[in-house]
């Protein structure tokens, strides 16, 4: 049969996407575009606000518009934490929950087979507690860079996030798997493996590593000719000291995404974020005396129940104190189910808005404070592609991006780049030695 996939939300779905793709195509199905006519469509659904579960609903209807007689199966997160409402969305014939995307291609092959009625596998929550192998990947739709999921769900329970009951307990995959994984990657070329999971710094917790770290010792011995980027870490789970650990790893890229979601001590106890502004900057000021162009990236929330203008500040001050290179802004959304969405003091959404305006300015200006004192410096990237423009472009080590003039050859390796001024979303560089 021909199958068409839609993913929505973070890397993790990504990666599951991909790891359904191959088992479809093992098992001799057609993978086309999800706008294409295809006999069955698969939704791999996001809920991390409400807006995510309004597109996942827009896409099923999109895509049974396309073929009505096509089988519609539903799974991720939006399936997992309200499979009722999911099923209810006419022309849904399959609900699958987190845990169970390695099942779809048999749930769907025998809904073709034999005509019933509307399906629903999900697991309760109690019963998302072991780890549920997808496989060996041995592709990604980039050709120079690859996703490793190495772990599965969450025990932090941010007051203001669902993911943990989306995604259940903290269980990791084990290392010789992810080990097979990466070697199979390299050997096919991919310059760049990328960690993720739904919390990567819990990985290991469940079968005694001290985290990641051992992990990271394991894929930095590997040969070949290749750089580890972790997704992201979070300071609800790391400190300073552990940071250390893993700033001697030369295949590491010198770039972490730490999400603060606030610089406001008193907002961050209301998140239930387990650390305070010192001993996040602490962190940063680790990463910065590894090196000084070290590059970091954030998440910060604004408008969460009982935020103030002094607390607004607070985040403000933070990104010009840990000057990132990047910052994702996100206007607090209440998700039912979570204990934020109870809370008192909700902030008006016109606050909402005048804050987000506001600190996405101020990112920028501190971005651009970033990209000035990298003028002059030379850092290793890997070019991935050639824009419109005949420039080649990627990512340095720390997380810029680059455009730079070279012959397509050089596609898929790593140059030195020494770069010389703000360009787009990232910098333009020439090529030190070619």
């Amino acid at each position: 049969m021909k199958i068409a996939f839609h993913t929505l939300g973070c890397k993790v779905n990504q990666y599951e996407t991909e790891a359904m793709k191959e088992q479809f195509s093992s098992a001799g199905h057609e993978i086309v575009s999800e706008e294409d006519f295809a006999d069955a469509y698969v939704v791999n659904t996001c809920t991390v606000t409400h807006l995510a579960d309004r597109k996942s609903r827009q896409y099923i209807r999109r895509m049974k518009r396309i073929n009505p007689r096509a089988v519609i199966a539903v799974t991720g997160c939006y399936a997992q934490v309200s499979p009722d409402e999911v099923s209810h969305i006419e022309g849904v014939d399959i609900v699958a929950g987190t845990n169970e995307k390695q099942n779809l291609l048999s749930y769907i092959e025998e809904y073709r087979r034999i005509s019933q009625g509307a399906q629903c596998h999900v697991r309760a929550y109690d019963e998302l507690d072991v780890y549920r192998s997808s496989g060996i990947i041995t592709s990604m739709e980039s050709r120079t860079r690859a996703y490793i999921k190495i772990q599965e769900g969450c025990d932090r329970f941010c007051s203001y996030c669902i993911i943990p009951y989306a995604r259940g307990k903290v269980r990791s995959r084990s290392p010789e798997e992810i080990e097979q994984e990466a070697k199979g990657l390299i050997d096919r070329g991919f310059k760049e493996l990328i960690l993720t999971g739904i919390n990567t710094a819990l990985y290991g917790k469940d079968f005694g590593y001290d985290g990641i770290e051992p992990l990271i010792s394991r894929l930095n011995s590997l040969p070949g000719d290749f750089r580890i980027r972790l997704s992201s870490l979070e300071p609800t789970v790391i400190d300073a000291d552990y940071v250390k650990k893993l700033l001697g790893y030369e295949k590491l890229c010198p770039h972490l995404h730490l999400s603060v979601q606030s610089g406001s001590d008193r907002i961050l106890s209301r998140m239930n974020r387990r650390y305070g502004r010192k001993d996040y900057l602490r962190i940063v000021q680790v990463l910065r005396e590894f090196d000084s162009l070290y590059g970091i990236t954030t998440d910060i929330i604004v408008g969460f129940p009982g935020e103030t203008e002094e607390d607004f500040a607070d985040s403000l001050k933070l990104v010009e104190e840990a000057d990132f290179c990047r910052v994702h802004t996100f206007k607090y959304s209440p998700r039912k189910g979570t204990r934020a969405a109870e809370m008192d003091m909700q902030v008006p959404e016109e606050v909402k808005n005048r804050r987000s305006q506001e600190l996405m300015r101020r990112a920028e200006e501190t971005a651009g404070n970033f990209y000035l004192n990298c003028r002059g410096a030379v850092r290793t990237a890997l070019l991935e592609e050639e824009t419109e423009e005949g420039l080649l472009t990627g990512y340095t080590d720390n997380y810029i991006k680059v455009y730079v003039s070279g012959e397509r050859e050089l596609l898929n390796r790593f140059c030195n780049i020494r770069l010389l001024s703000e360009y787009k979303d990232g910098m333009k560089g020439e090529i030190e030695n070619g």
